[in-house]
């Protein structure tokens, strides 16, 4: 297993691309669930537009802890897997496997049992309240089965391989894509569920993407050691999960919860910017998809090589990416400028809303370059093993700078004055991060582990 798809060997920028282009497609279709539910369920209207807008927050909650648990499985993987301890990768993965099952599935009856009082917090009205139950009370059933996914095709990247995890979602994605308008409008045989059929489409094709990965972890790829029940070792592996995914989770969720509370602030100005900044979001995703691609072949890249003791080539590996990444968002906000309006015109038919989506496309984006910077950093953290400094760059750029900037913003602007705020917040982010990058190192006690190992 070991060098298998040449992370130590190869040269740097080959490796990155042949790993990212196949993460480009995985991050495509895993948005491309978001997008399709976006765009067929606002031919619903704007009130069935701003109910799946209110879920976002809660539903990149559940996201975020696998993206968290995610990077303890990739970074921890990844070093062992460098290190020439295959076996061990084994266990660990079905040990990070069952605890990614209980947590996310207890969370899950927790949301299916509070969602009204959830989402009248979050600002929810009488009208949308009803459409965001028959939506969330089925995606809590497919949440379990989501992670153990995202967590799983981790498990596929750590040893370099990302065509198999994004030929999974990219089928997953056609299946979504299928249902969607048949179980939204009831076309044909299917009955019209309107919002309630975008759920149970994804959650269909989620089902069906765990089942295909879960056959190449265990059965082509054999990389899950079915062992005897032991709590010590549970335990232990858990610990090491835990110092990576716990920060990572935390991290992650400072976005959702970040973009509820702006979202919350929206709500008290205009109704109809809450439908615009849920579209926004999404559109942000698709438009950040490059630096997400990069970010997930740079933590088992960043992994492998610490772990094999090459931290220069790791070093290497991640200002090639900063500088790749700032040039490729700058040139991406170009074409931006003039079609603003014609992509806020393909999610509603308000003019509200396609004033407000026109301004969010037209500002946010001129600020994606620092602000990938930001998010390559602050992954490549995670495979450093120093999670608390990652956490810590997303607490100063979230709580200390952007909402408190966006609540001036939206005093003295209301929403346009809220929104500027964010792309001010990731230019002074990114240039921080950038001054990072070039002084990063491994903590002490793991250099000093490493040489003794290699002694």
């Amino acid at each position: 297993m070991k060098d298998r798809h040449g992370l130590l060997t190869a040269p740097i920028g080959r490796v990155l691309l042949n790993m990212s282009l196949p993460n480009l497609i995985g991050i495509m279709t895993i948005l491309g669930f978001s997008l399709a539910d976006t765009f067929f369920i606002s031919q619903l209207g704007t009130e069935a537009l701003a109910a799946i807008s209110f879920t976002f927050p809660v539903t990149l909650v559940i996201s975020s802890i696998a993206i968290g648990i995610g990077a303890g499985v990739s970074t921890n993987l990844g070093r062992l897997i460098g290190s020439g301890n295959a076996n061990k990768a084994k266990v660990f993965l079905h040990d990070a496997l069952l605890l990614t099952f209980g947590l996310i599935a207890s969370l899950a009856a927790l949301g299916s049992i509070f969602i009204e009082p959830l989402f009248r917090l979050l600002g929810a009205n009488d009208d949308s309240l009803p459409l965001i139950h028959d939506y969330m009370i089925y995606w809590y059933v497919g949440a379990p089965l989501l992670v153990l996914l995202m967590v799983g095709n981790q498990g596929l990247r750590s040893t370099g391989d990302t065509r198999s995890p994004a030929m999974i979602m990219a089928l997953a994605a056609v299946i979504n894509l299928i249902l969607d308008p048949l179980l939204i409008f009831g076309i044909g045989p299917f009955p019209r569920l309107e919002i309630q059929g975008a759920a149970i489409a994804t959650l269909f094709a989620w089902l069906v993407a765990l089942s295909l990965s879960g056959y190449l972890l265990i059965v082509r790829r054999k990389m899950l050691e079915w062992t005897v029940f032991d709590i010590d070792r549970m335990r232990a592996n858990w610990t090491k999960l835990a110092h990576i995914a716990q920060p990572a989770a935390l991290m992650n969720l400072i976005n959702p919860l970040a973009n509820a509370i702006i979202m919350a602030m929206l709500a008290h100005i205009d109704h109809s910017a809450v439908a615009a900044f849920g579209a926004g979001t999404r559109l942000e995703s698709v438009l950040l998809i490059v630096v997400m691609a990069l970010s997930s072949s740079l933590m088992p890249f960043i992994a492998q090589n610490l772990g094999a003791g090459q931290p220069q080539r790791a070093k290497e590996a991640l200002l090639l990416s900063i500088k790749f990444i700032f040039i490729f968002q700058t040139i991406l906000y170009i074409p931006l400028i003039f079609l603003a309006e014609p992509i806020a015109h393909l999610f509603s038919t308000d003019p509200l809303v396609i004033e407000w989506l026109s301004f969010y496309i037209l500002v946010l984006p001129c600020a994606y370059g620092p602000l990938g910077i930001v998010i390559i950093v602050a992954t490549s953290l995670n495979a450093y093993h120093r999670p608390m400094s990652s956490l810590v760059i997303n607490l100063c750029r979230l709580v200390l700078l952007m909402l408190p900037l966006a609540a001036l913003g939206s005093y003295i602007g209301d929403v346009k004055g809220l929104l500027l705020a964010l792309p001010v917040t990731n230019i002074l982010m990114g240039i921080a991060c950038y001054w990072l990058a070039q002084r990063i190192c491994e903590p002490t006690k793991i250099t000093t582990a490493n040489a003794i190992r290699e002694g």
